[in-house]
């Protein structure tokens, strides 16, 4: 039996799922949004409670990975030994500390030794390239260029701005002698010479600035040359080392085929941290050593991530940046289940209410479950656009001035004609429109009220999630108070000022918002039955009338 292999029910060891179709079951797809079922589950759950009970091997704690920034995701594979044996492997994201392998983990896709020789080896010569790069940046011959550049570019400007003005003042004059309409043919003419003379002036300047420039410059601009050289060999050597890196990796599937790892992403270069998933050890190890894989699961533990996204203890399933090219390939010769196409809920239950209707906007209460505007999906016909224009077929143009998630429920605004959709959409552009929405979090909120600022953009690696990121994110503010405290619960208003994706989800989950996610959030916490947020007011001023009007629609929950 291979050391790495928990099998199921030995030994104090998890017990078998009762799961007669295990070993006949197609593998569930890695990609699929669902939590693990059967001896994946099993297998995950055994391996959060070894973790939760602080060790992540023998010899290490996982105490380390509630540190800031420090939590990973973590992974198992039910597996069947060659001798028909049902168990599992360990496997997680990266490396855990310092360390690539960890005793009972199954190890990454390389030679740790020949990375290190590579990584080295390469480090040597790119460090090397960094001392040239210091020496000339901290050079006294570039700090002498660039101070001859800053005091000529100085006295340029100086002597430009006298020249203007000293211009300017004799435009004024010939204006007010022209004006006055008492110059005489001579005094014109020389009004004339004047301003000629102010060209030629103007034309010498610049002509003369150029020679200067050219001579003064010229230094510094080969010295910034070799500088820029410099940078752009730095990063042909990162590159360079990253490629051979990459040639490292062993990438198998189950018919024991190879594949150079950066070959599977075709021409985009594999991004960051490619093969070093927890999925893909896992399956790499199973193939290596003649298991056959039956299921996976992976889940994250520890602290959350800086950007936020995660949740300790949650399943997600496999990333498709990272995972998305290299998967497909490893599971070439397992039966695997195909993706399940998104299949829109049941929307005979989803019936739109019209809370407030008038001659120039209509504003529904939309049910969680339905789109708010059509899909690019041509398998999801509804939305509650598609109803409204059912109910109001002489309306044309555009109807609704903002959208709702479409697991969020809530107050939708429709303009009846193209003026008041125009009046309402500056209306929230100008941020003039007040919003209230309400929610059940889970967990205890600390504080009674406060102000959520947190950037968020989308995250490129695994949307539609969003993330926080202080340096390229939008900016994002949310005012909160609690409401309620119930069974380790919080009933919480939030009013947005901002309006981006997923806002109110990531402030209410990332553990510098709230740090506890809406109740049924699939994206950002532990799913459920619905998301429990809810929009319930919405004051603006009347497009037709351009008085205040507040409209109302308790949460349902």
């Amino acid at each position: 039996m291979h050391s790495l292999v928990t099998v199921f029910g030995i030994g104090g060891r998890p017990v078998l799922p009762d799961v007669p179709e295990a070993r006949r079951s197609p593998f569930p797809n890695p990609f699929e949004e669902r939590r693990p079922t059967g001896l994946a589950l099993a297998a995950g759950e055994a391996l959060l409670a070894e973790l939760r009970r602080g060790r992540v091997a023998d010899d290490t704690e996982s105490a380390a990975l509630d540190e800031p920034g420090s939590g990973r995701m973590f992974g198992v594979l039910a597996v069947e030994t060659p001798c028909g044996q049902l168990g599992f492997l360990r496997g997680f994201s990266g490396k855990h500390g310092d360390r690539w392998n960890v005793r009972g983990f199954v190890p990454p896709l390389f030679d740790v030794a020949e990375r290190e020789r590579i990584e080295r080896d390469g480090q040597a010569d790119i460090d090397a390239l960094d001392a040239s790069l210091q020496a000339l940046a901290r050079s006294e011959e570039l700090a002498t260029a660039r101070s001859a550049a800053e005091e000529f570019e100085g006295r340029y400007t100086c002597e430009s701005d006298a020249l203007r003005a000293n211009h300017i003042e004799n435009r004024r004059l010939r204006r007010e002698q022209r004006r006055a309409g008492t110059a005489d043919a001579a005094l014109l003419e020389k009004l004339a010479r004047r301003s000629c003379a102010d060209k030629t002036e103007r034309r010498r300047l610049k002509e003369r600035t150029l020679r200067e420039r050219s001579q003064v410059l010229g230094p510094l601009v080969k010295l910034e040359r070799r500088l820029a050289a410099f940078e752009r060999l730095r990063d042909y050597l990162l590159r360079r080392t990253q490629r051979r890196v990459h040639a490292a990796y062993r990438v198998a599937n189950a018919r024991g085929e190879t594949r150079e790892l950066r070959d599977l992403y075709g021409k985009r270069f594999p991004p960051s941290g490619a093969g070093d998933c927890a999925a893909p050890k896992l399956l790499g190890y199973a193939h290596a050593n003649g298991l056959r894989p039956i299921a996976l699961a992976e889940f994250w533990f520890g602290a959350a991530p800086l950007a936020g996204g995660r949740m300790s203890g949650v399943y997600y399933r496999a990333c498709r940046t990272k995972c998305g090219p290299l998967l497909p390939f490893m599971l070439e010769g397992v039966e695997v289940e195909s993706l399940e196409p998104y299949s829109p809920p049941a929307t005979n239950r989803l019936d739109i209410r019209v809370v407030f209707e008038d001659e120039r906007l209509v504003v529904i209460d939309k049910p969680s479950g339905l789109l708010s505007v059509p899909s690019s999906n041509v398998k999801i016909t509804d939305s509650a656009t598609v109803r409204l224009r059912a109910l109001k077929p002489s309306v044309e143009g555009p109807l609704f001035v903002h959208r709702l998630d479409m697991d969020t429920s809530g107050l939708l605004i429709a303009a009846m004609d193209p003026q008041a959709h125009a009046n309402l959409q500056r209306q929230f552009a100008t941020r003039r429109i007040e919003k209230r929405y309400v929610a059940w979090l889970e967990g205890e909120v600390e504080g009674d009220e406060g102000t959520i600022d947190l950037a968020v953009r989308g995250d490129r690696d695994d949307r539609p999630r969003q993330i926080h990121d202080p340096v390229n994110g939008k900016r994002a503010v949310t005012h909160w108070r609690v409401i309620e405290r119930r069974a380790g619960r919080t009933r919480i208003e939030l009013r947005p000022v901002t309006g981006r994706t997923h806002q109110l989800r990531i402030h209410a989950a990332h553990h510098l918002g709230l740090g506890a996610p809406i109740v049924g959030d699939n994206l950002y916490g532990r799913g459920g039955e619905r998301l429990m947020l809810h929009a319930e007011m919405l004051r603006l001023r009347h497009p037709g009338s351009n008085e205040f009007v507040t409209i109302e629609s308790p949460a349902p929950f």
